[in-house]
């Protein structure tokens, strides 16, 4: 018998077994299964109604709130595609995404409106406009449809299309080599297959976990969150906004089990005046990922809840997204601070993935902790590819791997280091930049002749963009004036955090510049 495979069977079997389990908790509202699932049902009628259908793509402009939860299901289980996209963004960046995924409908929280109205007179093709949060009389600036009365009004019952586990259900947009944003097409197969793959590789899961979503749900598949918890019948805890001294007070208070944070909210939360006082016995697992660990940031929490498991891990949008997890096998013996320094690795593949460390000739490297090499990886939870971008697709898939761009080395254990990276993308506080994006606000300056920009090491952050530039002869320009000529044409999280003017780059055989050497050169310039 093969049964295939939809990701929409967690929430099928969530209501089935655990009707009056809490499934969401959001503000002051607490949402069992049973009706989670009526307001799911509710909205992909309410959808259908509106005239959207199989294929289309149905995006969200949403701070992690449990409607936006809702669309993980509400969406794929009419057989259309959710569009979760990066509030951070800017109105351009945005709207050049739902013009290149083609969005039928667009739910969008009051707070954010502004975001999406200078976009609606290039899309004609939206259908459906549905306003949340906020006070449903507001004037937010666009017209819509207010969520609550959609829900209210709609159709109790919803009967799903034919859905093939190879159908698109989810499409995230995400920086890349390229100045423009790349959709990333997860099938309902890679997103049911790494749900379980998750839950195999970082242990701790069961009926009782109460996951605080920290992660913006917008953000690479929420970590698989929004289906391995539902999967489980366990409960989801939503915050809009991560703010330290909330975030402990909810854990606090709601009990919670399990926390992924970005390093920089690990760190914010190790720096909060409460966090030595507050009663966080509950928590069971803290998983730490979207740029590199430092071990100081796995120490310092480890000494202070030594009943947890912290970790860290690694994963890409384009892998649904959890590939590795930093768990200590068993017959490892270590001393303590080994233990800190391997549980801040990117950690040994989760069941169902394998990994290799490839030279440029897609040969295998010793796995000797030292050879190093661009991590390629075969999994069921590998995207089906960049939406509408073939030949992307093709680069990344080539010779039966889907090929990162990240550099790193394998350990005699298993264990992966990311120590490089392939392509000139910059991860600032978990998000992903792409450097070529930056160069191009850099380049629009009548004063820039040439630029490089580049990532460099930073305390808080991780990494900061950093530019290198060259100006044209005659001319004059500050650092203060031109980062806020970029602030002008990027999302704040993309501006250059320092500028350093030169009088030439170093360029290779072929003109290229080698960002290496500028890496080397500035790695202590701040």
């Amino acid at each position: 018998m093969k049964v295939p495979l939809i990701v929409t069977e967690f929430l099928s079997r969530a209501r089935t077994l655990y009707p009056d389990a809490i499934g969401a908790v959001c503000h002051h509202e607490r949402l069992s299964y049973r009706e989670l699932a009526s307001r799911i049902d509710r909205f992909s009628a309410a959808l259908a109604a509106r005239g959207v259908g199989k294929s289309d793509v149905v995006a969200y402009l949403s701070f992690n709130c449990h409607r936006l939860l809702e669309g993980y299901y509400a969406v794929p289980q009419m057989g259309a595609i959710l569009l979760p996209i990066n509030i951070r963004l800017t109105s351009a960046d945005i709207g050049f995404i739902l013009r290149d995924a083609g969005a039928r409908a667009v739910v969008v929280d009051r707070a954010l409106a502004g975001l999406l109205k200078p976009t609606l007179t290039a899309m004609p093709g939206i259908r459906a406009i549905v306003l949340m949060g906020g006070h449903s009389a507001s004037d937010c600036g666009v017209a819509g449809e207010d969520y609550e009365r959609v829900v209210s009004a709609a159709a109790a019952d919803f009967s799903p299309p034919d859905i093939s586990e190879d159908d698109i259900a989810e499409l995230f947009y995400t920086s890349g080599t390229t100045a423009y944003p790349k959709g990333v097409a997860l099938t309902h197969r890679n997103l049911y297959l790494h749900a379980f793959y998750a839950l195999a590789g970082l242990w701790g899961y069961d009926d009782t976990c109460v996951q605080l979503h920290t992660i913006p749900l917008f953000h690479v598949n929420g970590w698989g969150t929004p289906h391995f918890v539902t999967l489980l019948g366990g409960r989801h805890v939503l915050l809009p906004k991560f703010d330290p001294e909330e975030v402990l007070a909810t854990i606090e208070r709601e009990r919670v089990t399990h926390v992924f944070l970005v390093p920089t909210m690990a760190a914010a939360l190790l720096a909060a005046p409460s966090f030595a006082s507050r009663d966080l016995s509950s928590l069971r697992r803290i998983k730490l990922g979207g740029a590199a660990t430092p071990p100081a940031i796995t120490r310092a929490l480890s000494e202070r809840l030594p009943e947890c498991r912290v970790t860290a891990g690694y994963g890409l949008s384009e892998t649904s997204p959890i590939l590795t997890a930093a768990n200590r096998k068993a017959g490892l013996a270590l001393t303590a601070e080994a233990d800190v320094l391997l549980r801040s690795t990117a950690g040994m593949p989760i069941p169902g993935v394998q990994i290799e460390i490839l030279d440029e000739r897609n040969t295998p490297l010793p796995h000797d902790g030292q050879s190093a090499g661009e991590i390629c990886v075969r999994s069921n939870s590998v995207a089906a590819g960049y939406w509408n971008l073939p030949d992307e697709t093709a680069r990344a898939m080539t010779g039966g791997w889907f090929h990162t761009g990240d550099i790193g080395v394998m350990d005699g254990s298993g264990y992966v280091t990311i120590v490089d990276r392939k392509k000139d993308i910059i991860v600032t506080g978990g998000e992903n930049v792409a450097s070529l994006e930056i160069e191009k606000a850099i380049y629009e300056h009548p004063a820039v002749f040439e630029c490089a920009v580049i990532a460099l090491p930073d305390a808080h952050w991780g990494e900061i963009p950093a530019a290198i530039v060259v100006l044209k002869p005659g001319h004059t320009l500050d650092g203060p004036a031109l980062i806020a000529h970029c602030r002008s044409l990027l999302a704040s999280f993309k501006v250059p955090k320092s500028v350093r003017f030169v009088e030439s780059l170093p360029k290779g055989g072929t003109g290229k510049i080698l960002k290496r050497e500028l890496r080397e050169q500035y790695a202590g310039y701040v």
